[in-house]
């Protein structure tokens, strides 16, 4: 059994190093909170946020970024009348998320009669990397910044069944039918021809393999990849296991409109059990333990950063 010491000096920390250290923890802003039943909830979050503050400063470093600012903010949604900046986490309600954004922007009178498509294809809310660098810079240092994150293995899942378990026209032609021509022996044409009905194992192959077929995507990339949280000094942590609190506390932090309420609503495929604990046990059953441990090891900073239990 390796330390954790052990283990973080063996990753390629070099991804998300900074300059410097992140600035101090800055106190929220809790002016606009009213009534008394947010204690336990705010509680919950000064933890969240200090634990990962104590993670970025006893692991990172001090040499030099490698990754370029616009890059670094190429996920995050900016929304300037309520000044919030939102770090994108596929899988872990980030398409309630950006309805709410559109409501606080003034682009949507109700979160419940925005469509999917809208949401992700409209091209309504502005992204921090299409601002100059003053621009960015500004709102970095005085917007609220949140991020939402999920149990790595629960959001790898529930990308797998979404992408590949349902019709869809982009994921299985571009991801499947690589993915079944490289880990499937002898595969039939139709497979081949269609890249539908890829096994869950197969997807671990791929994701676990240094020489993939197809690059990575967005709803199985480390969060640590995607929001930088060691060199983004995020205000607010919310986590998917407690999502509708989490995000209505941040509603009250920031100012919305009393009647503003995280929907509760599942995106797409409702018929569909959502994924928990217990449906992941079901797929990991699929692996072997060293596919396992491989999977852990490949989100082993997002357990980290977030204070996830290893499954």
């Amino acid at each position: 059994q390796q330390s954790d010491q052990q283990k973080i000096s063996e990753l390629p920390l070099s991804r998300f190093r900074g300059v410097y250290l992140p600035p101090a923890l800055h106190p929220l802003n809790k002016t606009l909170v009213k009534g008394g039943k947010w204690k336990d909830v705010d509680s919950t979050q000064e933890k969240r946020r200090s634990f990962l503050h104590d993670f970025c400063k006893k692991y990172n470093s001090r040499k030099k970024l490698q990754t370029h600012l616009v890059h670094m903010v190429s996920r995050i949604y900016v929304e300037d009348r309520h000044k919030v900046l939102y770090c994108e986490v596929p899988k872990a309600g980030c398409s309630n998320w950006k309805r709410v954004l559109m409501v606080l922007n003034g682009l949507a009178a109700s979160a419940h009669n925005i469509s999917h498509d809208d949401v992700h294809y409209g091209k309504h809310l502005r992204k921090l990397d299409s601002y100059d660098l003053k621009g960015i810079y500004t709102r970095l240092n005085t917007y609220t910044k949140t991020i939402f994150v999920r149990d790595p293995m629960e959001r790898l899942v529930s990308a797998f069944r979404d992408k590949f378990e349902h019709p869809n026209s982009y994921y299985h032609p571009v991801f499947g039918k690589a993915i079944i021509k490289k880990y499937r022996h002898n595969a039939n044409e139709e497979a081949l021809k269609t890249g539908s009905g890829v096994k869950f194992k197969e997807f671990i192959q791929y994701l676990l393999d240094s020489h993939r077929p197809v690059g990575m995507d967005i709803h199985w990339e480390q969060v640590s990849n995607l929001c930088y949280p060691c060199l983004i000094n995020y205000d607010f942590i919310g986590k998917f296991e407690t999502l509708e609190e989490d995000a209505n506390y941040f509603l009250q932090l920031v100012g919305a409109p009393a009647k503003l309420k995280f929907p509760k609503f599942k995106d797409r495929h409702s018929s569909d059990e959502r994924t928990s604990a217990e449906v992941v046990r079901q797929y990991l059953k699929e692996l072997s333990k060293e596919e396992r441990q491989l999977t852990y090891d490949f989100y082993y900073l997002d357990y980290l950063m977030f204070n996830y239990t290893s499954p």
